[in-house]
């Protein structure tokens, strides 16, 4: 078993592991580690746990202690400088008169690099801007063009739920969404009421997929003959929260039953033309 412990540098960045070395940490604690960009101060957002040897794929670095009050304090003016530059960028990306919008900048651990994300319509040539950016701030810049979801994720925003995005707060890795997710909740298949303020479908079509398609197993699928209480029925449709079965009696009456009132004729599913 190994030891290990879950540290984030970002608001919603990715989850870093790390072997505590002895060192007893909490939840939310600041510490500072050595990763490959340097030693950079992060916070725990998974405490202490063991896990097997087996899931490690890559040897752990150590925590290397804590984080004083110093280490936060030049975080903090790291994090002031970085919006500083990004409102700098975006004079000189107006000057340029480029079709680029400047979400974010961020600076590596030691200064040496500076990071700037935007987003566009196609591809820009930024070369000029790049030049002027490296003759301004004396250091290396990387301009890096990023897609809906990452521009969401940086600035942040209200979903259609009225809470602030998933993207911003908590998710650090985007998952695969499909069309079928929706589908399989009976949710309207609608762009407008399925696409987050991103355009794509919506993250939170993934959290109940799992459990709907668990649930919906459970009934009998769509045009199949069943025997209910009220003699042979097909059914038509089906709630898989209320575990209930809408079928059409041989009368052509409609009615919804508890899926335990339900038992399967050994018939082949009834399928519409085309189907």
């Amino acid at each position: 078993m190994t030891e290990i412990v879950g540290v984030r540098f970002k608001r919603t960045g990715r989850v870093y592991y790390f072997d505590p070395a002895g060192i007893e940490l909490d939840l939310n604690d600041w510490v500072v580690v050595e990763t490959e960009h340097g030693v950079e101060v992060g916070r725990v957002v998974i405490s202490q746990k063991q896990v097997l040897s087996s899931e490690i794929t890559e040897p752990l670095k150590p925590v290397l202690r804590k984080a004083e009050e110093e280490d936060i304090r030049q975080r903090e003016e790291s994090e002031g400088k970085e919006t500083e530059a990004l409102d700098g960028c975006k004079e000189m990306a107006n000057q340029f008169n480029l079709p680029m919008k400047l979400l974010a900048a961020e600076y590596n651990p030691d200064g040496t690099r500076l990071t700037v994300y935007f987003s566009a319509e196609g591809r820009v040539d930024f070369r000029d801007l790049l030049k002027e950016l490296t003759n301004t701030f004396k250091t290396r810049i990387e301009l890096r063009q990023v897609g809906s979801r990452d521009k969401a994720k940086l600035l942040g925003g209200v979903g259609r739920c009225g809470r602030p995005l998933c993207c911003a707060t908590y998710l650090s890795e985007f998952n695969p969404v499909t069309i079928k997710m929706a589908k399989e909740q009976a949710l309207p298949l609608n762009p407008m009421k399925i696409s987050g303020v991103c355009g794509k479908l919506l993250c939170c079509l993934s959290y109940e997929y799992e459990q709907y398609r668990i649930m919906k197993e459970k009934l009998p699928a769509s045009g199949q003959r069943v025997s209910t209480p009220m003699g042979l029925a097909t059914v038509v449709g089906g709630n898989p929260l209320r575990e209930t079965v809408i079928v059409q009696l041989e009368s052509q009456a409609t009615v919804e039953l508890p899926v335990e009132q339900v038992s399967i004729k050994n018939e082949r599913p009834l399928r519409n033309k085309g189907a």
